[in-house]
């Protein structure tokens, strides 16, 4: 017994250790998160007063005073930089400071529109004395160098502000960088839902997939079918997304660079669409009785199409972004196999037994109405593994399988020509003790057999919170800061960022950077945070 408690100890030693020899390593760890592809810093350092600091545009930047995304920008990211200042604790220090402005260039306009899967987040940062050059191909490039320019100011032990000689290039390894939201299976605050945007903005996410409905509850509150939400919502009027809470989320997520991707996932997860659209779901038999239940939506009507039309004409119009993901996974076919009529439309269409070719009848007119639309769908791995003829620029999303059936799958999607999405890895619903960040850190999206052409249709992917579990309770301690192990991955540059142990002091202080930001991150590990209350 002395003997295993020696053992213990001697491993604990060890571990301490190592945590003293990473953090001698990198001494004074001004960083950013996630690490720029190339990134210069010296020890010679600036003093900062917000009394002489400003954020100013370019004489030569085609963005200018009056652009939505920046101004806005300017004063969010004066508030993150002083958030001493910005609480009105800040010692006033401007006799000995030297004035300092952070000059913003941008060579495109956009101010006025959306981020899309083309939009440029490239940009290159350079801090000196008395001044800092942000220069960007976009206003959503210049987001992403503010968010930095963010994190490399710091605190002495004085209070006094202090950013160091830095040269910053940088730019996404990948285009799509989500996060998927539940607000089906626990109904989520507006607030809480704008909370998470502010902590994606922080870590470069800048995809939102909103999976906003689902069988438990069907919360949109659709203005063509408003028995929907009426009939199918938790409660019709405390636990609904009207139409002013949907601009409200797309607003506020444009303001961060951030898109916003609806999901209607279809012919299953319909359960709470039929308490509000009769004859829309499969009635189940028990023999040759209707056993009173319902299965998924029922392929076989003309009215089921008709209705899926006119909602996603609605959808489309309301959610600006140029994709839309359409579900397509985990349909249970034993609801169509006990319905008579179902029966007889298989034998009408030649379909025999095999109910996935059934599916696949579902999902190819679901595909062109959205075609028809102008959207590009996004459906989840079930409607590629079904051999659906899919249009060639649908992109395919893998949920499931271990890590050699992600690989085989990532294989064949690509080599049939799919663009393709990973979250099968970034499941933050499942948790673990200890530091599981550390699986999602080592994910290689791009570690499997194939060309270099079929690799570069990984256009990205994305961490999933799914709703069994999850409310507004426990939403930000389960996805902060455990996401921001997928945020690197996702934007950073593989090979520099392949070592968990140096990846650990920087998730560390970006974590109590989360927490000084009022995201109530939960920790890694033993120790504390400079500010850890002050932002709760």
């Amino acid at each position: 017994m002395a003997l295993k408690m020696f053992q213990a100890q001697i491993k604990l030693l060890r571990f301490l250790f190592l945590l003293i020899v990473i953090y001698g390593e990198v001494e004074h760890v001004y960083g950013v998160w996630p690490m720029p592809q190339q990134i210069t810093q010296s020890t010679e350092r600036y003093l900062l007063n917000p009394r002489v600091f400003a954020l100013s545009y370019a004489n030569d930047s085609m963005a200018q005073s009056g652009c939505s995304v920046l101004d806005v920008a300017f004063k969010r990211y004066f508030k993150l930089i002083f958030p001493d200042f910005a609480h009105g604790t800040g010692r006033d220090k401007s006799l000995r400071f030297e004035p300092f402005t952070l000059v913003v260039s941008v060579r495109t306009g956009g101010c006025e529109g959306y981020p899309d899967e083309g939009s440029n987040e490239s940009y290159n940062l350079t801090v000196s004395a008395r001044q800092a050059a942000l220069r960007a191909e976009s206003v959503w490039g210049a987001l992403r160098g503010l968010e930095s320019f963010s994190q490399l100011v710091y605190q002495d032990d004085s209070s006094a502000y202090f950013v160091n000689k830095t040269e910053i290039e940088d730019y996404p390894r990948f285009q799509f960088r989500g996060l998927l939201l539940d607000t089906s299976r626990h109904y989520l605050p507006v607030n809480s839902i704008l909370s998470t945007l502010d902590a994606m903005a922080y870590s470069k996410f800048n995809v939102f997939h909103w999976h906003i409905v689902d069988d438990p509850s069907f919360p949109y509150q659709s203005s063509t079918y408003p028995d929907l939400s009426n009939k199918g919502a938790f409660h019709p009027m405390t636990h609904i997304y009207t139409q002013s809470d949907v601009r409200r989320v797309i607003a506020h997520a444009r303001l961060r660079g951030i898109r916003v991707l609806p999901e209607f996932d279809s012919p299953g997860h319909t359960l709470s669409w039929g308490k509000g659209q009769p004859d829309f779901l499969t009635p189940c038999y028990k023999g040759d009785v209707p056993s009173g239940s319902f299965g998924p939506l029922n392929p076989t009507l003309s009215s089921s199409y008709q209705f899926m039309s006119d909602l996603f004409k609605e959808v489309t119009s309301v959610f600006h972004d140029s994709h839309v993901h359409l579900g397509g996974d985990e349909v249970d076919f034993t609801c169509w196999k006990s319905n008579p009529k179902v029966q007889a439309f298989m034998a009408k269409m030649g379909f025999g037994s095999d109910y996935t070719k059934l599916e696949s009848y579902y999902m190819e007119n679901i595909l062109n109405i959205t075609a028809a639309l102008n959207k590009i769908s996004i459906v989840w791995q079930d409607v590629f593994d079904y051999h659906e003829h899919i249009p060639k620029d649908t992109v395919l999303e893998i949920w499931r399988g271990t890590p050699a059936e992600i690989r085989a799958e990532l294989g064949r999607i690509t080599l049939a020509g799919h663009r393709v999405l990973l979250s099968a890895p970034w499941y933050l619903n499942h948790i673990s003790y200890g530091q599981d960040w550390r699986n999602a850190y080592t994910v290689q999206p791009q570690n499997f057999s194939g060309t270099e052409q079929q690799k570069e249709l990984v256009i990205g992917g994305e961490v999933c919170m799914w709703g069994e579990y999850v409310d507004a309770t426990n939403l930000v301690s389960r996805l902060w800061p455990r996401a921001c192990a997928a945020a690197e991955r996702l934007w950073s540059n593989e090979k520099k960022t392949s070592s968990v142990e140096r990846a650990f002091p920087r998730l560390k202080d970006f974590r109590c950077t989360l927490v000084r930001r009022g995201i109530q991150a939960e920790p890694l590990f033993f120790g504390h945070c400079k500010h850890e209350y002050s932002g709760l």
